[in-house]
């Protein structure tokens, strides 16, 4: 029986996104596909994921035919938290104890490696710049504070690198009080929808074929490959890339394995020098032990963007309401770590739409339910930097050039030490 791709409209995104609205963005009136069209690749999702896997498969050689049933990079990249962090949702030791401290230690340094990787490719790409900077990961409690200090402990101890800052360092660093933090080198943030969009100019120019609004119903297997039906015409291809973030219904037997969540942002308005420097945060990005966690950090332009207060997922027109309560809950937060900022209200809200996994890692690759088919879903806060390393993994599978490391993110990944 073929997948019925067609989902239930699940908007991505909620309210306003400083991403949308930051830069001016030209970007070309991409048509919806119509006809017949035959591929080597067909990928399913116009954001970060699906747009550098297509530019990543077309720099191979392959016939490269990605589809969005929206606008492309204007989905869950435009909700995206747009920090390029090398650590997963899920911390070391919590890692370590499900999968032993060797696999968690090439978890690690598969998401650090994928951080060094984008920030190239973008680069290369002349995208709007990525700013690197190191992120401070900060308790929230005294007894918070004993656990993150063994957290630093273990990540030292298997080769991570990090250090472990003092209350006084912290004080200094970010304007607060805390028992301490890890602070660790090497992260980034980037635009996500100026991101997208290089890899989709960057594809687009390796020759593979971008089409919008185009939104597929189905998807069947055929002797060596798949076929994608949509409204106005089909998709031959060898491979079907499902880049859409998460497991639509069309995948009911996936959906088990996640857990979808909203999550909120608010970002200020731009802050003059005075009230930044009473602020006191350096540059760096930070996010705190709480669970859902928050994190914080400067945009380019002086806004401090704040969020976190993720929830399970609220379906339909009660989300609206929903966003207005959690940004008012962000702001009284911000000015509980801020005082200085007491009067200041958001110049932008917006809510988005993720999938989390029981171990806080994406599932990469193939599922023996779907022949011919490769998934990439379910990255829970660290969607750009684990987005990434999914299209390099996708390419490899394709080719068969698979290493051992991509297993980690696999379907049948064990839960065992070794």
């Amino acid at each position: 029986m073929p997948a019925r791709a067609d989902s239930a409209g699940t908007r991505l995104r909620v309210g306003s996104s400083y991403w949308l609205d930051a830069p001016a963005r030209p970007q070309p009136d991409r048509p919806a596909l119509h006809g017949h069209h035959t591929a080597d690749i067909a990928i399913l999702g116009g954001g970060v994921t699906g747009c550098s896997a297509a530019l990543l498969f077309a720099r191979a050689g392959a016939r490269v035919i990605l589809v969005d049933s929206r606008q492309i990079g204007h989905g869950s990249s435009a909700a995206s938290t747009a920090l390029l962090m090398q650590e997963p949702d899920a911390d070391f030791m919590d890692l370590a104890r499900r999968y032993g401290p060797a696999k968690a230690r090439r978890i690690w340094r598969c998401s650090r490696t994928a951080v060094m990787s984008m920030r190239r490719m973008l680069s290369d790409l002349h995208a709007p710049a990525v700013h690197g900077l190191p992120s401070l990961y900060f308790p929230t409690s005294r007894i918070a504070a004993v656990r993150l200090r063994r957290e630093a402990a273990l990540r030292h101890r298997a080769g991570l690198p990090c250090r472990w800052l003092d209350s006084g360092a912290v004080r200094g660093a970010a304007g607060f009080d805390a028992p301490g933090a890890i602070l660790t080198p090497g992260n980034a943030q980037a635009d996500p929808v100026a991101a997208g969009l290089a890899f989709a100019r960057g594809a687009e120019r390796a020759g593979a074929c971008l089409y919008e609004h185009s939104k597929v119903q189905s998807i069947e297997a055929t002797p060596g490959g798949v076929t994608l039906r949509l409204r106005h015409g089909r998709i031959a291809a060898a491979w079907a890339i499902v880049a859409s973030g998460y497991a639509t219904p069309a995948f009911e037997p996936l959906l088990a394995r996640f857990r979808m969540m909203n999550t909120y942002v608010i970002a200020t308005p731009r802050l003059d020098a005075d009230t930044r420097g009473c602020v006191g945060l350096g540059d760096f990005m930070l996010w705190d032990t709480a669970r859902p966690y928050h994190y914080l950090r400067w945009t380019p332009d002086g806004r401090l963007l704040f969020g976190g207060r993720d929830t399970p997922h609220l379906p339909g027109p009660r989300r609206t309401s929903r966003l207005r309560q959690e940004a008012r809950a962000l702001t009284r937060e911000l000015v509980e770590l801020y005082p200085a900022l007491a009067g200041v209200r958001p110049s932008y809200a917006w809510e988005g739409l993720f999938a989390t996994t029981p171990d806080g890692l994406p599932y990469i690759g193939a599922h023996r339910r779907y022949p011919r088919q490769l998934f990439a879903l379910g990255y829970g806060g660290n969607g750009m930097t684990l987005g990434y390393f999914a299209a390099q993994a996708l390419v490899r599978m394709v080719q068969g050039r698979v290493r051992r490391d991509d297993a980690l993110f696999g379907f049948d990944r064990a839960y065992r030490r070794r």
